[in-house]
């Protein structure tokens, strides 16, 4: 049995689930914009990709988090 997946990826099958993309999609276009604030990217995501708040959320943490190398 594997342990669950904790943390912002815990979210990833059930954003690709409701959006249709892969995450590896949604990392390249946050790395892609050219903002570079974690809120100014959560908002992005929301207002121009129609994420909602928990999923977007975790794609930036995730994202920033791995290009930060943390």
């Amino acid at each position: 049995m594997t342990a669950p997946v904790k943390g912002p990826a815990g979210y990833f099958p059930s954003i690709e689930k409701k959006y249709g993309r892969p995450v590896a999609e949604w990392q390249e276009l946050i790395r892609s914009s050219p903002l570079t604030r974690h809120m100014e990217l959560v908002s992005w995501l929301k207002t121009g990709h129609g994420l909602g708040h928990g999923h977007a959320n975790a794609l930036v943490a995730h994202t920033l988090a791995e290009d930060s190398g943390t």
